[in-house]
Parts: C-alpha cells; structure tokens; sequence
C-alpha cells in the first residue's frame, strides 16, 4: 500500500479524505494557498506545501505545482478529491509521466467523459439513452437561436466542460438564449478554461438521479445504487438522498447496467458517477459522466457500508475489488444537506465572512458532518461556497429526514450568511417528505424567494414558555445582582411575549409553565448567555438557538427565525405606547447584494429603466448575477464603473 499521499485540493474534501488515509495508516500532504494557510485541512495533515496565491488560478489549479510538492515530500499518488484538478486529463497524465499514482480513472477515461459533447456521443454508441439535442460546437449567440428553435424550448445551454451547477442557463424563449448564451460561455471560460456550449432540450418535471459505480484496474465494475439529487437551486445540488423515493428495484438495475456498460465501454476504473434526468414516465437519459468522487457521496456509503475513498485508494494501488454486484445491498436511507454561505432570505446571495460561531452538531449515530471550517475561520470570496455537509442516516427516509431536522436546530452559525434555515424548511416541507419531488421544487415552492418557514401554533406556544424561562433566568440573576446591594427584588412570575402578531401570557411558578392557561410539561436548563438550549416539550427534544435583543429574545428554530418581545405582564400595557420605527425607503437604489465584482454596467446616466429591466452583472464566487430594476425610473447618478470590486450593500447607481 502507499506510504504517503498528497491531497491536492482544500476543505472539507481534504480534510474527508485525510481521515480516510490516517486509518489506512497513510501518511498525507496537504497543500494550500494564502487564504487557506491557517486552515484544518492544514493542521490535520502530517506535511503541508504552500501552493500559492489565494485565487485557485494561482495555487490550485496549477499542476505543476503539485507535481513539484509531491516530488518535494516524497508523495507516492495523488487524492485530487472534486473540482480544481480532479477531471483534468492532462493532470492526470503529467502525474502517469512522473510516476505519480492518481487516485482517480485513466486519463482517456477522463477525457471521453470530461467533454460533454464527446461523452455523449459515446454514451450513444455504449446504448445509453441520451437528452435530444444538438451535439456539437456552436458559433455565436444567432447559431444558438437556430438550433434551439430546432430543438424546441425549454433548452439548456451547457458550458461543455461545466459541473457544480455553473456555465448552465436554462431558456424559456429565444430572448433566454439571447440574454445568456454569453455569460454561459464566459462562465464556462471562468471556472474551466473551456468556453465550448452545447444546448439540449429541457426535460420538463424532470428529477436528477444519479448511479454510483465503482470499478478497478482489473476489468471488474459494480454499481452501487442511485442518489436522487432532484432538490437543486441554479442547477446546484442543494439536498441528495439515497436510495431515491422514486426508483424501483426494477428501474435501479436498468440505470445501473447501462451505467456499467458506459464505464466499461471507456475502460473506466476508481469511483465514479452516471448523472441522468428521469421524467416522469420513469424514462430516463443520460447527462454526463462525473469521473471523481461526488459532493454526496457520503449518503452512498451510509446505506453500502463502504468507505468509497479508501475503496479509490485500494483500486489506484492496484488491488481488485472486495465485492461483486451480487453483494451488492442497500440497508436505511441516508439524506445530504449542503450548508452553503449564501442568504436565503436576500434571493440566495454569495456571502463571505468569519466565522465567529461555528458549532456544528456533534457526530453521533445516525449524525455525520464533513466539513473543512473552524470557528474563526474566514469564508472567502475565492472558492465555493460550502461551508459543511450534513448527512443523517435512519431505517426509513422519515427517520433520516427528522434527524436533519434536528440536527439543523442545533447547528449554530454566526457571521456569513447561511442556509440553515431554508434546509429546515425543505426537511419539514409536506411535498419533500412525500417524496413528490423535481429539479424545480424550490423554484415552484418558493416563486417570491425564502422568509422564514412558517410555524405551527404548537411551536410558537412552546418558544413562548421557553422564551419566558430564559426571560425569568435574566430577572433572576439581576434579583441577586440587586441583593447584594441590599435590595430586596423578585423576579416576574406572569409574562406577557409576542411572537409576530400572537400575543401569548406565560405564568411561571414552581410546579408549572403556562401558556394562556394551558400546561406546558417543558424540561429544560438555561443560563444567561447561553446561545443553545437544548429542550423537551412532552418528552420530545427541542433544540432553540437564542439571542438577547433590547426586549426579549431571537429564538431560531425549525427553519425560521422568531423575535419575541418578552415583558412583565405589568410593563406589557404600557408597550402600545411605544413608537415603531419604520425603515427607509431603499428601493430608489442598487445596491451590490454581495462582496464581488462589477463585470457589467447596462445603463448610464438619464437614462431610463423599467420594472425587472438588467441593470448590471456581478460576479462573485465564480457565479454571474444578474441585478434588475425593481421599478421603473430614471438614472439618477452612477457611483460605480465596470471591474470595480464591491462591498456587500455598497451602491451602484441612484434612480429619481
């Protein structure tokens, strides 16, 4: 076996396969960039290499610099684990030139299913089912128009060399492919190099499903069941799950073998994965090959019982795999859900920042987290925004999916943006839990953007007696503050807390909690400053992330989160009084919703706009965002100009 293995990549997906390798009782070398100098992938690993710049254009993606910190550490083979390098052929080739061992498929392996449209073509002749479309290289934004008038609208416009969700635009009307066609292509250019399209019809109730294969050096390839990834927001996985609610025994063999069959035709070996589209009809086409390890990959080996890594680094050392297809078996369900920097409640932005709380939940059974962050770490613009990935595990698909639930409850983050809360109110959605889902759930779910998961009565009852609890803790420690001054104060026993327009009276005494005259048989410990409180309602667990503000508490849970105002029931009358303060009216501005990059500025001075008319293009994070205007008007000033670099919220133009 390898002594010593380089990871040539960063974050959790280092830090994923470190572990893997120290059980083996192998030897790892990390490398990394400015930005990532101080990271755990960096500390975890017995030798790390400084790489570079933070850009990965200057430190991860260049293989040459790779190749000299293996030959600098003695690494004998390569993890690239998923993006950067990972489906690089001529990395993957450079590496063969060295003597280097790629942990990964062949390189002509990679080249046929690297290019979309050469894949394809050999998925075709494999007798793989194939999308309608046009295979082949397109010339300009007029081609486009033709050839998906030919096809027929819906279509998807493809970056050849795509993945992760980015250079894919999906168009409704010739108007779609006018608008972004380019940016498709300078998105594909961006974050591969590669700035080829292709354009297939769009599958229409479509889900995303996807085999798992897993083959080695001689000759031998299995599969190993499917993941439904339906659950995606512009074209990124956002929620995977194995097995899939919609895949029978029968369906699952069908997608398996020609799976098998797509492998072998290209003599594929290591990990890799059959991404299809299924309709509803249970028909199903092939999308594309990805030949590495996936994001979701951990739901796979929950329900298999297989380290996949370490099956990646058995097969690049040459052994034969441990199992046939026959012992093959699929036990439990498993559910991924990817922790993203981004602010559902402002349409989904990149956001960037430090960490100045990061407490995932802790591992238990059925409870795992991949992650590469550390409390006090920075999230930077220069790399994907994943923060972590949290995968559950249960007997059905309800247990794995309720485990979710509360585990996001108890999942504190504090300073970028994130998406806890959305991924709560997917797990609770009645559609999701049924099992009736497609690619354009959130879009059908969610058409006027995420506020909050709506909550039930019950819930808002049990924050309140919660709420008053913490609230009585506060007055009980300001009572024995006062007493030791000599004063004589005892805490509030009867509250008053509103929740939004519910207006609730909590009455706390010795033997019991009320909420509006009813009992509520609540367990719990609070101490003032807690930022967790950790509950049981009814001998059911409730976990509630709080926070003190000028007159209650921010009681985060279940997927939104709950400003209760909290006053003595004697203070409470008097609170009508009290003189709101409205907010400003910012709708007269554009404003830079995330840290980026102005690449395009459509509009000058004087001139005149409409309702939802683009305005400009930001990118950040490797993503192009369109920003329109959300009235009609007129120019007032511009105080921004193309390639500036911009602030969160800094303004880019003022309209009269």
């Amino acid at each position: 076996m390898f002594k010593k293995i380089l990871i040539a990549n960063r974050g959790e997906i280092a830090c994923r396969v470190i572990r893997t390798a120290q059980k083996m009782g192998i030897k790892t070398v990390a490398v990394y960039s400015d930005a990532d100098a101080r990271s755990p992938h960096v500390k975890m690993a017995d030798e790390a290499v400084h790489i570079g710049a933070s850009p990965a254009a200057e430190s991860y993606l260049i293989a040459e610099k790779i190749i000299q910190a293996c030959k600098d550490t003695g690494a004998e083979a390569v993890h690239p684990g998923y993006g950067f390098l990972s489906e690089r052929t001529s990395f993957a080739q450079e590496l063969a030139d060295n003597d280097i061992a790629f942990i990964g498929p062949p390189p002509n392996a990679i080249a046929a299913m690297g290019d979309k449209i050469e894949s394809k073509k050999l998925a075709e002749k494999a007798g793989v089912s194939v999308v309608p479309g046009h295979i082949g290289e397109i010339d300009d934004t007029e081609h486009a128009v033709r050839i998906s008038s030919d096809i027929g609208y819906p279509v998807m416009m493809k970056a050849s060399a795509g993945g992760g969700g980015k250079g894919m635009r999906l168009a409704w009307n010739e108007k779609d492919v006018r608008e972004g066609f380019e940016a498709t292509k300078r998105e594909g250019l961006a974050s591969f190099g590669d700035d080829r399209v292709f354009i297939e019809k769009f599958i229409e109730q479509p889900r995303h499903i996807e085999i798992q294969v897993l083959g080695d050096k001689h000759g031998n390839v299995i599969y190993l069941g499917e993941r439904e990834c339906s659950i995606q927001r512009r074209h990124q996985k956002v929620v995977e799950e194995a097995p899939s609610p919609f895949v029978d025994p029968e369906m699952r063999k069908k997608m398996g073998e020609q799976a098998v069959a797509l492998s072998q035709a290209v003599g594929y070996y290591s990990a890799g994965t059959v991404e299809l589209i299924v309709g509803a009809d249970k028909s199903f086409y092939f999308l594309e090959m990805n030949t590495r390890l996936q994001v979701e990959h951990p739901v796979t080996e929950y329900i298999t019982g297989l380290d996949l890594v370490e099956q990646m680094i058995r097969v690049a050392y040459g052994e034969k795999l441990p199992l046939t297809q026959d012992d093959v078996t699929l036990t439990g369900w498993a559910v991924e859900n990817r922790v993203y920097a981004e602010d559902p409640y402002r349409g989904f932005l990149p956001s960037t920042g430090r960490l100045v709380k990061y407490r995932p939940p802790e591992a238990e059974e059925g409870i795992r987290v991949d992650d590469g962050v550390a409390e006090g770490g920075e999230v930077s613009i220069f790399y994907d925004p994943m923060i972590a990935k949290l995968i559950t595990y249960g007997e059905t698909r309800i247990e794995a999916i309720d485990r979710q639930i509360d585990a996001l409850n108890r999942f504190e983050l504090v300073g970028p943006g994130h998406n806890i809360d959305f991924l709560s109110a997917l797990m609770q959605h009645e559609r999701f839990r049924e099992g009736n889902i497609t690619t354009n759930f959130i879009a059908e779910e969610y058409p006027d953007g995420f506020h909050g998961a709506p909550a039930s009565d019950e819930l808002l009852v049990n924050l309140a007696a919660i709420g008053a609890f913490a609230a009585t803790a506060h007055a009980d420690r300001a009572r024995r503050v006062d007493n030791q001054l000599g004063k004589r104060l005892e805490a509030p026993s009867e509250w008053q807390v509103k929740i939004g327009d519910k207006i609730m009276d909590v009455l706390i005494s010795e033997e019991e909690i009320s909420v509006d005259g009813t009992a509520v048989d609540l367990s719990m410990e609070y101490t003032p400053g807690d930022s967790l409180i950790l509950a049981e309602v009814a001998g059911k667990p409730l976990s509630v992330k709080i926070a003190k503000s000028s007159d209650g508490f921010a009681l985060n849970s279940h997927g939104a989160t709950h400003k209760a105002r909290i006053l003595p029931a004697h203070v409470a009358q008097h609170a009508v009084h009290m003189i709101e303060k409205i907010p400003p009216d910012l709708s007269k501005f554009l404003l830079c919703p995330m840290p980026g990059l102005l690449v395009a500025l459509h509009v000058g001075e004087g001139d005149s706009v409409v309702e939802g008319q683009p305005l400009a293009v930001v990118e950040a994070m490797k993503m192009e965002n369109i920003l329109r205007a959300e009235k009609n008007g007129v120019v007032k000033s511009v105080e921004a100009a193309q390639g500036d670099s911009l602030a969160v919220d800094a303004v880019i133009l003022e309209l009269e």
